[in-house]
């Protein structure tokens, strides 16, 4: 059978699975059952089996629960609560005032989570009702604290980034660093765009009259500190090679079990609750993974992936032309999937073209990363705006139009990186855990 009729074969099949309600992961493994069965001579279940299972025991892998379960013991003890009232007073004198909270909150949280729903969750949490009672602006607050969350997924560690070193076969640790200066870069960005909106739209962040001094600035840098020291430990501990990225994340795990248990916040409940919710999402993306590792193996016998490779390379497109086109493809599929399913869906696919283009798969990552991040924000199914609309009941769409000036700086944020690319490559090249 012609190769095209098959790929449409294939995709119109996954796209009907999906549409059905069907979970990505179990929908992979079917199409990838039926693909090999239909179009190869092999044993299926063995192939899968044994794919499966390979793919399933990297060692890489092993650091994905555990900054899940940092995360998560942050996340439901007061650790997050004392980040956020910690940063408050040193922002309420800029223009925008409390908005940046959500910029600096994210931008931490993010650092410890690695979850956008969750680092949306968690700030939102304490900055809507407060931010409300202030009388700021509605939009704002809610477009800054959608778009902000989305740093979850670039400000290491983060998930995504073990996702698609695992699927591409990328250095974890390089992921990781390479990321650090291109997420500071986005949460600038958002600090610069709140600063001149408040300068010019003052009533939309009004001033509560309070003007904290220098000594309740510094008492409130304890509540700071516990937080920043444990982001500070994990990627200093990477970054100077003293740990590898699953090393670092057990004791990101220590540093959060000790903070919780000196601050008095983690109990047996809290405890509990930690492992079971690391154990609910690691074992729903471990169950992606795997049906992606088929889905890959499948496309291999089918012979899809090395005929996208030749038709980029036969049609001679430009990098800077096949990265637009592959910005659009993944802000689509976006639309309709969570970022890790378009990560490993597109994987198999997309990194042939890729490489044969001669795009670095490093800082292709980092690329990848920044335009999922823009479809986290992207109706009918960003999940950033479905955590913000679960929170404040607004409609979805209201809180699409909120975060399109967001939109437009993580475009403009794509565009900066693709044009200077040193952005991301220079501190994995110096660094020594590289």
């Amino acid at each position: 059978m012609d190769l095209i009729a098959v790929s449409f074969f294939i995709v119109l099949f996954l796209f009907l699975l999906l549409a059905g309600g069907l979970w990505v992961a179990i929908s992979l493994m079917a199409v990838s059952l039926i693909t090999i069965v239909t179009f190869s001579g092999v044993p299926a279940g063995s192939v899968l089996a044994k794919t499966i299972f390979s793919h399933s025991t990297i060692w890489t892998l092993v650091a994905l629960p555990l900054f899940i379960w940092m995360g998560e013991i942050l996340f439901r003890t007061k650790l997050a609560e004392d980040m956020f009232s910690g940063i408050a007073p040193w922002v309420t004198r800029i223009p925008g005032r409390m908005l940046h909270v959500n910029v600096f909150g994210c931008a931490i949280f993010a650092a410890v989570s690695g979850s956008s729903a969750a680092t949306a969750m968690t700030i939102g949490k304490m900055s809507i009702p407060e931010l409300k009672k202030r009388k700021y602006d509605e939009k704002m607050v809610l477009g800054s604290l959608a778009s902000s969350a989305t740093l979850g997924l670039l400000i290491p560690p983060s998930i995504i980034m073990i996702v698609y070193g695992v699927s591409a076969d990328v250095s974890i640790v390089k992921l990781f660093i390479a990321g650090v200066l291109p997420g500071l870069l986005l949460a600038f960005l958002f600090f610069l765009y709140i600063t001149v909106w408040g300068f010019f739209v003052p009533e939309g962040a009004p001033s509560d009259g309070t003007k904290p001094s220098w000594s309740k600035k510094t008492k409130s840098l304890p509540k700071l500190m516990p937080v920043l020291l444990l982001i500070g430990g994990v990627m200093m501990s990477i970054y100077l090679g003293w740990a590898t990225a699953t090393e670092a994340a057990a004791l990101g795990v220590v540093g959060a079990l000790l903070i919780a248990l000196l601050s008095g916040s983690l109990t047996k409940n809290t405890f509990f609750d930690s492992l079971m919710g690391a154990t609910r999402t690691t074992s729903m993306i471990g169950l992606i993974l795997a049906g992606a590792s088929g889905f890959s193996v499948a496309m291999g016998f089918v012979g899809l992936p090395e005929a996208l490779a030749v038709a980029i390379r036969d049609m001679n497109l430009s990098p800077y032309a096949l990265l637009a086109v592959l910005s659009i493809f993944f802000v689509v599929l976006g639309c309709f999937l969570d970022g890790i399913s378009v990560v490993v869906l597109s994987s198999a696919v997309i990194l042939p073209m890729v490489n044969a283009a001669g795009i670095d798969l490093l800082w292709f990552g980092i690329f990848v990363v920044l335009v999922v991040e823009i479809s986290q924000i992207t109706p009918p199914v960003g999940f950033n705006l479905f955590v913000i609309q679960g929170l404040t009941g607004r409609n979805i769409f209201y809180i699409a139009r909120a975060t399109l000036p967001f939109f437009v700086l993580m475009v403009l944020a794509v565009g900066l990186i693709t044009l200077f690319p040193e952005i991301v490559t220079t501190l994995p090249t110096l660094a020594k855990g590289g």
